[in-house]
Formats: C-alpha cells, structure tokens, sequence
C-alpha cells in the first residue's frame, strides 16, 4: 500500500514537470543539412494551387518526419488499420466562406499527415501519437488577397493566427504588434506575413522533426521558388479533403480515415495521445483532448474543432465558425452581419 501511495505522489508530481517540459522552448534545429522541400507544383491555375503552402521538412532520413497520405492495410487478424503512407504524400484541400459587416472572405483550408510523433521523455513530447496532422487555413479576402493566415494541429491545439500586410491594421487584436515576433508555446514565429505580391508569393512552413511543430514561416518568390537551394524536392499531390472519408480499402470498398460512432465519432482513427489525455483530460474535462479529428461542422461530425482548452470557451473557440473563432482571438475584420446564418452542410454519402 505503501509502495502504491509512493508510485501515486510521484505520478502526481511527474505529470505538471512533463507538461511545463513540453512548453519550454523547442530545442535549436540545424537549417542546414539539406532538409527536404514539399511543393505542389507549379501549377497556379486556380486559388487551392496557388496559395498551397509549401513545406520544409527537417530530418527526412527518418520516415516519421514526413509527409504521407492515410491509407489502409489490414493486421494480421484481417482487421482494417489506418495509417500515413510516405510514399504517396499528399495536401488535402477544401475552401469556405464567410460573411462579416465589412464582405465576404474565403478561407482555403489545407491538411497535412505524418506517421506518429514518437514516444518520448527526452526530450518529451506531449503529443506522442500516431497518424497526426497540422491545418492550415488561408483568409482571402474579396479581391482575393491573403489577409490572414492560420495554423494549428489537427487536434486544435497550438493555434495561432498571423496577419498579412494587406490586412488593415484597424482589425489587429489589442496590442499586437507586427513588428515583434509571437511566442506560440515554445516555437517563435514571425508577427507579419509579408507578401510584397501576393500573386508572386509562396509561403513555406518550416516542420519541425519529432513532434511536427510549425517553427517558422516564411514568404519565398513562388517563380523562384524552390530554387537550387534544396537538393531535393518532392511533388505534393493536391488532393480534395473529402477524399480522407473515401479512402480505397480494396475490394471496391472505402473506409473513412474518421470513427463513425460514439464515443470516438470524428475522430482520426488510431490517433489517441495517451499524455495528452493523463495531463490535460481534467481541465478539459475532454478524455479525447489532443486526439487528432475532423475539421468540419459539430452538429454533422458529432465532434467540435475546439481550440480552448476551457470548457466555457469550446464553442467560440470552435475553428470551423470561422467569423466567431477570430472574434474571440481578437481579430475585428469578422463582425458578423445581422442577417447571416451558417448552414448546416452535407458530408459526401460514403461509396458502397
């Protein structure tokens, strides 16, 4: 009983010194070495094409570090495994709008998968787990131009959202400052996105190895672009998000890369992060908090992509109503019209 009671405190003082540890700054990584560059092409002939992100991945060599597309195989008890495929790596895509009292804006949505952030204590990562992704969304606003650009784990955890110079700096949140650089849980990134021309520009995001972190951002000449500088590039393929709910699984058949049915509804399957859930399940009250999902509608996914960890705040924080998501970050340019109500989508019919 005694030894029990021992393991007990020692659990309970473990746990917040691993959570801070995995707050702390992210250790330094070499820009040298040759990382791998992930680009979807050249092709520019329509908005998805021509405002994909590109992607500088850090130690390739190891397979977990990069860029893959859930896929299906089955164990050796003929039961159905989601897992990321590197070999066919892929940028899933899809575009939305919203309204506010000042127009119309389109959000082009991009998701990305790795294979696992793997176990580990040191240094330790919170989020060790397999089939992880990171979002990406892109604001356009009417004419097209990027204002805004948001990141965070397809889990919603390390959101954040930095503008553009052509976003008027009346829709800033309080005390932003554009020439400072944002601290975002350990990693630095810029305070601006400075597009000279948007129609001349790429962004490129920095992955950090391991545990799949945003560690910088930058705006790079797309006719340029990827340029000698990288020793190998690999062609992304651009691919609709819907396609993740009809993946092959052979046979005719297709399986969904979500679970279907309560309690792991919307969620990415054999994505559970069992750190997250021992040092953050109370406070969120959410066992499946850090468990990577959907990005979609709750009311038809049956999950919210809630980016708060307070329970009061799930709702607003929700990423998927876009216009309230940057109201309660702060961002002005989504007061909403009066008259504006958001539908409630159709998900694709699963093939047979």
């Amino acid at each position: 009983m005694m030894k029990l009671l021992r393991s007990f405190k020692m659990a309970v003082f473990l746990v917040p010194v691993l959570f801070l540890l995995s707050c702390a700054p992210m250790e330094f990584v070499s820009r040298s070495g040759n990382p791998v560059v992930y680009t979807a092409g050249q092709s520019r002939t329509s908005l998805a094409a021509q405002f994909a992100p590109a992607f500088l991945a850090y130690g390739y060599e190891n397979s977990q570090n990069r860029i893959g597309a859930p896929s299906v195989r089955y164990n050796r008890h003929s039961e159905e495994e989601i897992y990321v495929d590197v070999e066919k790596p892929a940028l899933y895509w899809m575009s939305r709008k919203f309204n506010t009292s000042k127009g119309t804006y389109t959000n082009l949505i991009y998701r990305i998968h790795f294979p696992e952030v793997p176990l580990s204590l040191i240094p330790f990562y919170l989020t060790a787990g397999k089939n992880p992704g990171l979002l990406f969304v892109i604001t356009l606003d009417q004419n097209n131009r990027p204002v805004l650009f948001t990141t965070s784990g397809t889990c919603g955890c390390y959101v954040v959202t930095i503008p553009t110079r052509y976003l008027d700096e009346n829709a800033y949140p309080k005390d932003w400052n554009p020439e400072e650089a944002i601290q975002v849980y350990g990693e630095t990134l810029p305070g601006l996105l400075d597009f000279q021309s948007f129609e001349e520009s790429k962004l490129l995001v920095h992955l950090r190895p391991g545990v799949h972190r945003v560690m910088d951002l930058e705006v790079v000449n797309a006719a340029r672009f990827p340029g000698p500088d990288f020793q190998e590039k690999i062609e992304i393929s651009l691919v609709p998000m819907a396609d993740l709910e009809k993946i092959p699984a052979g046979m005719g058949r297709t399986t969904s890369l979500y679970y279907d049915t309560w309690p792991y509804r919307g969620l990415v399957k054999g994505a559970f992060k069992p750190w997250e859930t021992l040092t953050m399940s109370l406070i969120s009250l959410d066992f499946f908090v850090g468990t990577d999902k959907i990005y979609g509608d709750s009311r038809v996914t049956g999950t919210r992509f809630y980016t708060s960890l307070k329970p009061w705040n799930r709702e607003v924080s929700d990423m998927w109503h876009f216009e309230r998501f940057l109201r309660f970050n702060g961002w002005n340019l989504q007061i909403p019209s009066m008259n504006f109500v958001d539908p409630l989508p159709q998900r694709d019919s699963p093939r047979p």
